[in-house]
């Protein structure tokens, strides 16, 4: 057997450290103006963005893309 790292930037990683992560650095006013879903706009918080995110693959899909963009500044601040 091979014991190799995931190269999937995502691995081991939950939707909801990302949404916790993306919203400590950015704010859901930021994250609502590079992300325009209502989730992030209008009355946010976490589970509600979660429970959108999870039943929405384009929202995610952004959501996810804009983690692994700015993933190294988000870790460098925590």
């Amino acid at each position: 057997m091979e014991n190799s790292k995931s190269k999937d930037p995502l691995h081991g990683i939950t939707l909801q450290k990302i949404v916790e992560q993306l919203v400590e650095y950015y704010g859901f006013d930021t994250l609502g103006a590079l992300i325009k879903v209502k989730c992030f706009t209008d009355n946010p918080s976490i589970k509600s963005s979660l429970t959108f995110l999870r039943k929405t693959d384009w929202a995610r899909k952004q959501v996810e893309e804009l983690y692994v963009k700015t993933a190294s500044k988000i870790n460098k601040g925590i």
